[in-house]
């Protein structure tokens, strides 16, 4: 929003050290740090479908769904599958 908007620099600066703070804070979960990652990226696509729909009035179509259905599919898989 301070780049594309007008907001005040700090907007910008208060994200990047969200952003960073957010990024740090993945690395220290106890489980191991790929399948972190995937479960942060299966929920942020379900997130992003979310945050278009709701707020920016973007309606997502079956076939968006459905990828977002297959990514949160994925994280399942990826978090609870049985590992020998």
């Amino acid at each position: 929003m301070w780049l594309r908007e007008g907001k005040p620099f700090w907007w910008g600066l208060l994200g990047g050290i969200a952003l960073a703070f957010y990024g740090v804070l993945a690395t220290l979960q106890p489980a191991n740090f790929g399948r972190v990652y995937a479960a942060y990226g299966g929920v942020f696509i379900a997130m992003a479908t979310l945050w278009g729909w709701k707020v920016d009035g973007v309606t997502p179509d079956r076939y968006y769904l459905i990828g977002v259905c297959l990514a949160l599919a994925s994280v399942l898989i990826i978090m609870f599958a049985p590992r020998s």
